[in-house]
């Protein structure tokens, strides 16, 4: 199959397109006679558990709370690679990195169909609102048939050229960052200097909001609202801001395994290992915080908005809250993301739906699933043939309540992006977590369930080196005629090249 040129894979799917859909999805949608319309909310860099459902101790999420209530949330949901050119590419393909050679921060063109190409190509309006899908111009618009852009580093996109209009004495997004003493990687945080409507989060949603308003009764509706918060730059609106200084917030994740007396407050020159601490630390997770908060207020009116048009409509709609990856935030002293631990790798993963779809609601799963998973699940439900290859599985049993086993484990990657020691492979069930640094073949071992934030590294205890073992003959299976040459006689081998690029291979 990857033998095929993009216009020959095309040409194949079209002619299975409408042969044979998914069985479980055409008796959900038997009698409907329509598709569903489908959101896709996505903020860029957001953690899982920054969830007030999942207990977090500062965050006030009510909005996706109620999503979560009224769907099904996946607590164990990981990014394939955690920074924003890869996790997209995978989002959009449904591939893993293994398969795509999409490994780390560098963009290739899509040499098979994306989930917007499918949907629109079998009748929907797919529409791209916010921040763009990071890959590469020869992809153009990755199958959106529309994009209204918004970011807060573009010059003279969409939402750029409204500030302007709007707020000419702001010079626009790049000059208003610069000029607010903000970065667009780092831990600095000021309040939003302008109203509180000019924020680029409000403009997404009402732009959003207007597309909702112009559908199209005879078409259904793909929409991704695509959001840069919390995304530095931290400049949360002055309320929200104001409102975490002013709370006691969480410390940092403090791993035992950390060399603390390696990091300083500057951090290193890419700005990944800091030790942050005091008011700076405080003031980030403020502006982090700040975004979330401020993001879930808006997308309420967003999600009211399209559940009208979809029951005025007379469609079952689909909702789901993702992101590309998360933020470290301070955790054992990493700030940004490109790391597999928690802060970084974990991502909020909530589907909800309307009654139609038969969604057994309010529960938390804890299996691991994927952002690959996203592609063959939309899908099935609408009906539609999936494409081959495709490495994501379909979640719609697990969806309505059946006993389905997603996978045995995941297996998620990094190649050297901020330097060579940063690159990792990793490993979890959702149970445990299993981590092996390409550059010098150091393991670490998490137990999730009992040491969440991975505070304990269980690679020296003597009493789970049977667990260790298992854990690295699965990588090592797993890792078996890649490419680099991380495996060779059945042992795990270190010191490889490891590019963000690769050729790629079908996954077993």
């Amino acid at each position: 199959m990857h033998n095929l040129t993009r216009r020959q894979f095309l040409r194949s799917t079209a002619l299975t397109m409408g042969m044979t859909a998914a069985p479980s999805a055409l008796t959900a949608l038997a009698g409907q006679h329509t598709l569903p319309n489908i959101l896709l909310i996505m903020p860029d860099q957001m953690r899982g558990d920054c969830l007030s459902i999942l207990g977090h101790p500062a965050v006030r999420t009510p909005n996706m709370d109620r999503l979560a209530e009224n769907g099904v949330l996946f607590r164990r949901a990981y990014t394939p690679v955690a920074s924003c050119i890869p996790a997209r590419y995978a989002l959009l393909s449904g591939l893993y990195p293994q398969t795509s050679g999409v490994v780390g921060f560098k963009a290739r063109p899509f040499t098979t169909p994306t989930l917007p190409e499918l949907l629109a190509n079998s009748g929907y309006q797919t529409v791209l609102v916010g921040r763009n899908m990071h890959q590469p111009d020869e992809s153009g618009t990755c199958g959106y048939q529309q994009q209204i852009l918004g970011s807060t580093y573009v010059a003279d996109d969409d939402y750029d050229r409204f500030l302007k209009d709007h707020a000419p004495e702001s010079g626009g997004i790049r000059n208003l960052v610069q000029e607010t003493g903000l970065t667009y990687n780092h831990w600095q945080a000021k309040p939003w200097p302008l109203a509180d409507e000019l924020h680029p989060t409000a403009w997404i949603v009402d732009r959003s909001k207007q597309v909702v308003h112009e559908a199209n009764a005879d078409r259904p509706l793909f929409l991704t609202a695509s959001f840069y918060a919390p995304h530095p730059p931290l400049f949360a609106p002055k309320k929200y801001f104001d409102h975490y200084v002013s709370q006691s917030l969480p410390l940092p994740a403090r791993g035992d395994w950390v060399e603390w007396k390696e990091l300083t407050p500057e951090g290193d020159r890419p700005g990944h290992r800091v030790l942050l601490r005091g008011e700076t630390l405080h003031h980030a997770q403020a502006g982090y915080y700040g975004l979330i908060e401020h993001l879930d207020h808006e997308i309420a009116d967003l999600i009211k908005a399209f559940k009208r048009k979809s029951q005025q409509h007379k469609r079952p709609w689909i909702i789901i809250v993702t992101s590309d990856h998360g933020e470290m935030m301070g955790d054992h002293g990493y700030f940004r993301k490109c790391e597999p631990y928690e802060g970084s790798a974990n991502i909020p993963f909530i589907f909800t739906a309307s009654s139609e779809l038969a969604f057994k609601t309010g529960r938390k799963i804890n299996q691991p699933v994927c952002l690959e998973d996203i592609m063959p699940t939309l899908l099935e439900i609408a009906g539609i043939l999936s494409p081959a290859p495709v490495d994501g599985i379909s979640l719609l049993s697990t969806l309505r309540g059946q006993n389905q086993r997603i996978r045995e484990w995941l297996h998620f990657e990094h190649a050297t992006c901020y330097s060579k020691a940063q690159a990792y492979h990793a490993l979890t069930d959702g149970k445990y977590k299993y981590i092996w640094r390409p550059l010098n073949g150091e393991e670490q071992l998490f137990d999730l369930e009992a040491d969440p934030q991975e505070e304990h590294d269980l690679s020296a205890d003597s009493s789970r080196q049977t667990t260790l073992r298992e854990w690295r003959e699965r990588l090592t299976q797993r890792l078996a005629n890649r490419p680099e040459g991380f495996v060779h006689k059945g042992r795990l081998i270190a010191g490889q090249d490891y590019p963000p690029l690769n050729k790629g291979f079908l996954s077993p």
